[in-house]
């Protein structure tokens, strides 16, 4: 939250001094849902909620605005970019560790500067997350997992 009035820039400034802080913060967050209690409405809540911080969170340090997010049931993907800067998330990143639903929030932010995944995009996100090869082997590792929970 920031005081009414504060300029764009102000907040930006304030978002980059406070990032490791802020990322600090984050990933001390505790998931509180567990595979026998949650819905699919549970889940799409709390992962609009993380997803919408991470995203607040890194936008502004990428140099990267983004339009709109949504939360969707997808099947094959855990996230997508749109040219128009719609990012697109599966509700079930959620129930991964905090570490890889901010990995791939990373990437399609990422996918703001570079709209493929060639040389350039990967370096964007080595900057942004030098261990971006541990969650990302975890979700290639376990995704199938995450997009076979049918909740009750």
């Amino acid at each position: 939250m920031v005081p009414k009035g504060t300029s764009e820039r102000e907040i930006r400034r304030l978002v980059e001094h406070h990032a490791d802080w802020i990322r600090r913060r984050l990933s001390q967050r505790v998931n509180t849902l567990t595979l026998d209690s949650i819905s699919e409405a549970d889940g799409r809540r709390e992962a609009r909620l993380v997803v919408t911080e991470v995203a607040e969170a890194e936008a502004p340090r990428l140099g990267v605005a983004y339009a709109s997010i949504q939360i969707r049931d997808q099947r094959t993907r855990w996230g997508s970019c749109s040219p128009r800067g719609t990012l697109t998330f599966n509700w079930r990143l959620v129930l991964a560790p905090y570490a890889v639903l901010d990995y791939v929030v990373v990437h399609e932010l990422c996918h703001l500067r570079e709209a493929n995944h060639g040389p350039g995009f990967w370096r964007l996100v080595e900057q942004a997350r030098p261990g971006y090869r541990t969650p990302r082997a975890w979700l290639r590792r376990h995704g199938h997992e995450l997009l076979a929970y049918a909740p009750r």
